[in-house]
């Protein structure tokens, strides 16, 4: 069972890439399309956000159609063309749709005590001797995607701030998703990585990493949390309804699948300035990432 719903998570991904683009965009669709980061395995991040399901179809009386597209770029281009209405990004993976030209708008992210910011760790195998991110140089380091923020530009920041260059002082690797940097680290096919500190510290939680094998050797200063977006055509009515519903939920069922979120705060376009800049630094063209 558990193969057959991989299988058809990876079937409708395809399918929201590959299809035309609409002739006529809906503002007001039967069918919502919401979109979730591709950050961990596909079917555990729909298991997990059942709930979010059942409360938006409540909040805003429309069938929702929960998605999860194979990776960050196929997501990106799928809300360009309007085959997604609403879609929580990366901060990076938003400002790159941005960028591309997506007419979207984020409208709210997660809050933890009040604060909508979250911060990225690089984590180092500790039977490979890495205390600290300087023993990288040398050595391998995995990534997520690289339309990442915290498992990929994030971290990538974090060496570079130590003069580590990849490439030059270490080979990069991306491995997809979040779970899978960690997984990478702990099994020693890297020796070290990085990835989303609330990620991190779930695998932690759950057993399946520990903490006898991994080490965390830096946490990054903090950035602004994921961004829930629309599309910046839908019908104001639904959008009001959209952000309402987000930023007045409070349910512990829904928002237990966001790392232990207390709830979603308002967040804007210009939120984001922060992570344009890193990418500046870095010289990524988000346009062309």
């Amino acid at each position: 069972m558990q193969r057959l719903l991989c299988i058809l998570i990876a079937l409708v991904a395809v399918a929201l890439v590959a299809a035309p683009a609409a002739a006529k965009f809906d503002p007001n669709p039967k069918v919502l399309k919401v979109a979730l980061l591709p950050d961990e395995n596909a079917s555990t991040v729909i298991k997990n956000n059942l709930p979010l399901k059942k409360y938006l179809e409540n909040s805003l009386d429309k069938k929702i159609d929960l998605v999860v597209t194979t990776d960050y770029s196929s997501m990106i281009e799928a809300m360009r063309h309007g085959r997604i209405h609403v879609a929580y990004f990366g901060p990076l993976s938003y400002t790159m749709a941005k960028a591309k030209g997506a007419p979207i708008e984020a409208f709210a992210g997660l809050s933890k005590k009040g604060k909508t910011t979250y911060h990225a760790v690089v984590i180092g195998n500790v039977a490979a001797g890495i205390e600290k991110i300087e023993d990288i140089k040398g050595k391998d380091m995995a990534y997520g995607d690289p339309a990442s923020t915290s498992s990929h530009l994030i971290p990538k920041s974090m060496l570079a701030a130590k003069g580590l260059q990849a490439g030059k002082n270490y080979q990069g690797h991306h491995v997809g998703s979040h779970d899978a940097v960690a997984v990478t680290v702990q099994s020693g096919r890297a020796q070290a990585g990085g990835l989303s500190k609330p990620i991190f510290e779930a695998l932690v939680e759950k057993g399946i990493i520990s903490p006898d094998k991994v080490r965390v050797l830096a946490v990054s200063k903090p950035f602004p949390q994921y961004p829930w977006t629309m599309r910046s055509d839908l019908d104001p009515v639904l959008k009001a309804q959209i952000s309402e519903a987000f930023l007045t939920l409070k349910d512990p069922s829904v928002l237990k699948a966001f790392k232990k979120a207390t709830g979603f705060g308002p967040m804007t376009d210009q939120d984001y300035d922060v992570v344009r800049q890193l990418a500046q630094l870095l010289n990524l063209n988000l346009a062309k990432q």
